[in-house]
């Protein structure tokens, strides 16, 4: 039956079955037929994985981020980004990159950074140079920010599925976020070194895009501070952002209509639907794990082979690459974070370095064909064929290599500013 079980799954996959379907079938197969468990389990166990009080962040995270795109403020911080670093060499693709980073600061959805900064400063950069199949995967590239700087739906998820407290597994992400931007702004600066603005931005100009971007600045300290503070649990904190999100689109910038908000809400529930259908079935497949007692036996099974802690990170690094060029990282996560985690605690591992390496390689995947989402969303952003885009995609699937193998070799990355803020 578990053999039946991978092949209907890998059948479905070729298929271009949606994700959800190829758990559900697969894993349903295995656990009715193969162990004889009423619908009943299933149900009831996938029921509790969606009804997580830590997930309501999910939405309201990425209606904050919807509701920042639609009320303008996404447009002043691309142009702050622009004022600060655009005369540099390479000045617009840094700008990119740093509006990404602060959008991830609010947003809980990658696609929707790079459709709110892709937007404005795709069209900018090939207008002055930028060779349009780099502009597209470094915006796919530099929207992985959001997975890393907090909040982020890869550590709310992540910490649905361990039981860590996402206020740490927020903090994890925060140093290698900016690592990252520190890695993609170098990679850019050195392949776009004879691309530079003529018009340098005076320092009133300067101090004026930081007054009009302050309002949207202002947000990551709301759902921070009140996180920290511990006045607001990630949940409540992020329903806030979501109120002030509203308030600056309706009443500072107001450019948030009542058509534009509804159209929010509807690209919401969208994005939403698709998180929690495959959360829903991947739970499928948590029923089978655990009563076949898989984790356990890996468990077994790598230590009696005299299994490594840098073993283990290799074997981390190889599956997470490998998945995440077919499948999207939501369902890597439901697939191998369970074992993942059970493997790290028994070889003493900190779980939150888990989460950054993890997170780092089955990132990739947002660039590497075939699923290559992020690609993709550039692209169509762009008005590009994605497969122009594809031959940039090696330098950058070299920028995400340097960056996983630096957090694998430097745990502190990811431990040190959770272990100051407990």
């Amino acid at each position: 039956m578990n053999i039946l079980a991978v092949f209907i799954s890998v059948v479905l996959l070729i298929m271009s079955v949606p994700i959800f379907m190829v758990f559900g079938l697969g894993s349903s197969t295995t656990a009715i037929w193969g162990m004889n468990l009423p619908w009943s389990t299933l149900i009831q166990v996938s029921f509790g994985s969606m009804t997580k009080h830590v997930l309501i962040a999910v939405p309201l995270f990425i209606f904050t981020g919807m509701v920042m795109l639609r009320g303008g403020a996404a447009h002043r911080l691309v142009a702050f980004a622009t004022a600060l670093v655009g005369h540099w060499p390479g000045g617009l693709g840094i700008a990119m990159v740093l509006a990404m980073g602060f959008f991830a600061a609010f947003c809980g959805s990658i696609l929707a950074a790079i459709t709110a900064v892709g937007t404005i400063m795709m069209p900018k950069m090939v207008e002055q140079g930028y060779p349009k199949p780099f502009v597209i995967v470094l915006a796919a590239s530099a929207a992985f920010l959001e997975s890393l700087i907090p909040p982020s739906n890869a550590a709310i998820l992540f910490s649905a599925l361990t039981d860590v407290p996402v206020s740490r597994t927020f903090a994890a992400g925060f140093v290698p976020g900016l690592v990252l931007l520190i890695l993609l702004t170098a990679v850019v600066s050195w392949r776009c070194r004879d691309l530079r603005s003529p018009v340098r931005s005076s320092g009133a100009e300067k101090l004026s895009a930081f007054w009009n971007s302050l309002p949207g600045l202002f947000t990551p300290v709301i759902i921070l501070g009140g996180i920290y503070a511990g006045l607001l649990t990630p949940s409540e904190s992020a329903a806030v952002a979501g109120v002030w999100a509203m308030a600056i689109g309706f009443f500072v910038y107001k450019e948030l209509t009542l058509k534009g908000f509804m159209d929010c809400l509807k690209q919401t529930a969208m994005i939403t639907a698709v998180i929690f259908a495959i959360i829903a079935m991947a739970t499928f497949l948590s029923v089978v794990l655990t009563y076949s007692q898989a984790p356990q036996k890996i468990i077994t099974f790598f230590t009696e082979m005299g299994g490594t802690p840098l073993m283990f990170w290799f074997a981390v690094a190889a599956i997470c690459l490998i998945l995440g060029t077919f499948v999207e990282i939501v369902p890597v996560f439901y697939l191998t974070v369970p074992i993942f985690a059970a493997l790290a605690l028994s070889l003493n591992l900190d779980i939150l370095h888990l989460y950054i390496v993890f997170v780092a390689f089955a990132g990739i995947g947002m660039i590497t064909p075939p699923v290559c989402v992020g690609v993709y969303t550039a692209a169509s952003v762009a008005k590009e064929s994605p497969e122009k885009a594809f031959r940039e995609v090696p330098l950058f699937v070299g920028v995400g290599i340097v960056f996983g193998l630096l957090m694998v070799f430097f745990p502190a990355a990811a431990t040190w500013l959770p272990s100051v803020l407990q």
